[in-house]
């Protein structure tokens, strides 16, 4: 039996799960069976409602990261994309990938929780994420969470719940996803700016040094978002004095990418 803590048990053998796949069919069946799907390119098992007075706002995200659309219930998850869209250990994403559910104690009612987000990792492995503010999670969405990261160990997934990014981090990422689409990198340009931040230098001034800063600077904050060139997304809002680091090139050969830059956008 798996505790989930508060008194609960769910039997281990008990954790049902629904997805919807790419064409609409619904399927089912035991997590220990039905785990090994590609839940990253999986439908949503549930649609986002829309109702008049309503407080939050649904919408589509065009991820870079796969060049598809996610859909977002609310601007914290919104923002939680972004930072999983510019993720380098990241190669997939899907919102509301399948409706968990188990029978708790003696209860003949089933309990379900469908997660915000399955996120497929460079190495392979997957992440369940939930997204909430800490201020609003209740008790009974505690232990639907702490359920969930039990039924996820015994697969093998990570589980993370996340909230609010830091404000300095969401407003960085918001302005460098205005340039995550290919089709702002230039060549050779782009080729140009890693030369120029070889060594770390401001950002206006490393523009600067390759051409005019209006033509220039899009496919810099491209190469920023891409983590082809490092910048602490934390420390402050990108402005011209903000340092550009190159990337280390061990990292890159390891497939790891800005990995000195990416712990700062983990959060």
């Amino acid at each position: 039996m798996v505790s989930a803590g508060w008194g609960w048990l769910v039997e281990a053998e008990d954790f049902w799960l629904e997805y919807v796949d790419a064409h609409g069919d619904l399927h089912e069946g035991p997590l220990e069976v039905m785990w090994p799907t590609r839940f990253e390119a999986a439908g949503q098992v549930r649609t986002f409602p829309s109702y008049r007075g309503q407080r939050n706002f649904p919408g589509w995200y065009w991820a870079a990261t796969g060049a598809e659309l996610v859909g977002y219930e609310s601007w914290v998850e919104l923002g939680q994309l972004m930072r999983l869209d510019c993720d380098p250990g990241v190669v997939a994403m899907a919102s509301q990938p399948f409706r968990l559910s188990w029978r708790s104690g003696c209860r003949a009612r089933r309990i379900s929780h469908t997660p915000d987000y399955f996120v497929r990792c460079r190495d392979g492995t997957g992440v369940v994420l939930d997204v909430r503010p800490d201020d609003r999670i209740e008790p009974e969405d505690a232990v639907k969470f702490e359920v969930t990261a039990a039924a996820c160990a015994r697969v093998g997934w990570g589980f993370e719940r996340v909230g609010v990014l830091d404000p300095v981090l969401a407003a960085n990422l918001r302005w460098l996803s205005g340039y995550r689409h290919p089709r702002v990198r230039r060549e050779p340009v782009a080729a140009e700016l890693r030369a120029a931040f070889a060594r770390p230098r401001g950002l206006l001034a490393g523009a600067c040094a390759v051409g005019d800063p209006i033509a220039v600077l899009p496919v810099l904050f491209h190469l920023l978002w891409c983590r082809e060139l490092a910048v602490d997304l934390e420390a402050g809002l990108l402005s011209a004095a903000t340092q550009v680091l190159p990337v280390p090139v061990a990292a890159e050969e390891v497939g790891g990418g800005a990995d000195a830059s990416a712990a700062a956008v983990a959060g």
